[in-house]
């Protein structure tokens, strides 16, 4: 297969913006035009064109678009006796699960901000958000309810999410541990106790009001929540469903977390936009995503390179299973170039790789369908102004240089809140334009697609979750053993790349890799825990006296290289 024809014209090596030329899809236009509505006003509009069709379908469940607005109103008419209303955060920390749709739409119908959570969060982690957005009310697990009580959540609608699903008719196994019915405390309440309530009438929201709110974090470690709007949302929800050509009659398998931006974007908005179908997975399962690819005709799956890896690793892989597969598309890492050349030749399923941040929603870059390039961020989507600058001067860089990549449109954030500092630190002025600075390195080919080189942050990228060294590190030095450490990101051949700690004791102290990972899954998310462990008797300093670890990652990187042969 070829993957990059030879073009019979194209920019030259002095082009600098990207200008995709001929590779931009045919008859797709260069820009679109976006809604001035809300997320909710679209699944009305969904559940009034087609209020008997399916919407979510979940482990044998099914919600129509008709249930999943109606339960959405009810959910906000207890929200608002709870005093929940236009601007307030709410706080949504549950598996991918129906429960989960519900509560989004329940704010939204309010005009509240939703705030999505990793499940795998600890107490601590979950008070943070807690301050931080000003959360008082949120729809959680039954699994994590007491945790969420722990960590000061002041009103809870508790979901059991599994409640009406049922495996003989899911044909998949039922994911563990999430059957969880807690008796919850006075002044809480189930949510099959909250959806009692009267509906709640719809909020009036433009796309210029805050919608949603995920979390990142950076090199001081602390999460920074990126506020985006109804405007910077649509922008990604309209632009997916054009890129991919979705339509009323399409299934996708919502696979990735919804928390996390991708998931949200490209696995459930697009779809109810559409009227689509959802196949919602709470937790991913290689040998269970195969089966309800076939059984329930999944046309579009949003994934990750992990997801893709596991999947064709599994014993039981069968290219027939995915036969009804119409657009495979991901991010969140690159898809190395052996494992999709894997993919097209045993499927002919050619992966649509694309980049972005929470910043932006998901994607500003995708790569075009038909013209696609394996291991590259692609071509900037709708409306995207991206370009390669230098690191010291900020000036726009010639084809084939590495330096920062910046983007300017309209599904990047308006800022982070309550970090107006950070926010300027963020944002380049470049010809009369604000420019979201990614912290990625790349550079751009002669034919406008971009490729990522290294990272300008230190992070480690672990199945396109994101951990921040300095909040990892920060969590190490908590233990009583260790004096210092430092994290680093090495390869990982299932996840990309994973956390290594190295660890300083203190005097007389003594402790194992066991011991401190052991320790650290109780005070941070499970993905953030480092997976192994080298104990040294100091860290390595620049002149500046701060850990050189980039120095001690290269060294590793080197090491393993070497191993390998």
């Amino acid at each position: 297969m070829t993957q990059d024809p030879a073009p019979t014209a194209g920019p030259t090596a002095t082009q600098t913006h990207a200008q995709p030329g001929r590779y931009w899809p045919p008859h797709k236009p260069r820009s679109l035009t976006l809604p001035r509505t809300g997320l909710m006003h679209s699944l009305r509009v969904s559940a009034e064109r087609y209020p008997d069709k399916a919407a979510l379908w979940f482990y044998g469940r099914e919600l129509s678009y008709a249930e999943l607005h109606g339960q959405a109103a009810r959910l906000a008419g207890h929200l608002a006796a709870q005093g929940v209303g236009k601007g307030d955060r709410v706080a949504l920390w549950l598996q991918n699960s129906p429960a989960w749709v519900v509560g989004a739409y329940a704010a939204w119908q309010l005009g509240a901000v939703v705030v999505p959570l990793a499940p795998m969060l600890q107490p601590r982690e979950f008070a943070f958000f807690l301050q931080d957005a000003g959360i008082r009310a949120g729809i959680v697990g039954g699994e994590l309810y007491e945790k969420a009580k722990a960590a000061g959540l002041e009103h809870a609608v508790v979901a059991n999410v599994m409640l009406g699903t049922d495996e003989g008719r899911a044909g998949v196994p039922l994911p563990a541990g999430l059957d969880v019915s807690p008796e919850v405390q006075p002044g809480d309440v189930t949510l099959e106790d909250a959806l009692k309530a009267a509906p709640a009438p719809e909020a009036a929201v433009t796309s210029d009001d805050l919608c949603v709110m995920p979390y990142t974090s950076g090199t001081t470690g602390l999460p920074k929540g990126c506020m985006h709007t109804h405007g910077s949302v649509q922008a990604n929800v309209f632009g997916a469903g054009v890129w991919v050509e979705g339509t009323v009659e399409d299934t996708s398998l919502a696979a990735l977390p919804l928390f996390h931006v991708t998931g949200f974007i490209n696995g459930l908005l697009t779809m109810l936009t559409s009227g689509g179908r959802v196949v919602l997975m709470a937790r991913w399962d290689r040998d269970a995503a195969r089966t309800l690819i076939r059984e329930q005709g999944v046309t579009l799956w949003t994934n990750t390179p992990t997801m893709v890896i596991d999947l064709m690793a599994s014993p039981s892989f069968d290219p027939a299973d995915l036969k009804s597969l119409r657009n495979v598309t991901g991010g969140g890492a690159s898809l190395p170039a052996a494992v999709g050349q894997k993919l097209y030749d045993q499927t002919g399923i050619l992966f649509l790789e694309g980049y972005g941040l929470s910043e932006t929603m998901a994607q500003s870059h995708s790569n075009p369908r038909g013209r696609q390039k394996l291991q590259c961020l692609g071509i900037p989507l709708f409306n995207v102004d991206s370009r390669i600058v230098d690191l010291d001067t900020g000036e726009e860089l010639p084809t084939g240089e590495v330096g920062e990549i910046v983007i300017h449109g309209p599904q990047v954030m308006q800022g982070y809140w309550n970090r107006p500092e950070a926010t300027a630190e963020a944002f380049t002025e470049m010809d009369g334009k604000r420019f979201l600075r990614s912290g990625d390195l790349g550079y751009m080919d002669e034919e406008g697609y971009f490729f990522f080189a290294d990272r300008l942050k230190r992070m480690v990228n672990v199945s396109g979750m994101k951990v921040w060294p300095a909040e990892v590190e920060n969590k190490l030095h908590a233990h009583p053993a260790v004096q210092e450490a430092c994290v680093i990101s090495v390869p990982d051949e299932r996840s990309g790349e994973h956390a290594r700690a190295l660890i300083v004791l203190r005097p007389g102290q003594q402790a194992t890799g066991e011991d401190i990972e052991r320790w650290a899954r109780e005070q941070m998310a499970t993905y953030k825990v480092p997976r192994d462990y080298v104990f040294v008797d100091s860290l390595p300093r620049g002149a500046t006296g701060k850990v050189a670890w980039r120095q001690l990652q290269e060294a590793a990187r080197a090491e393993l290289k070497a191993a390998q042969g």
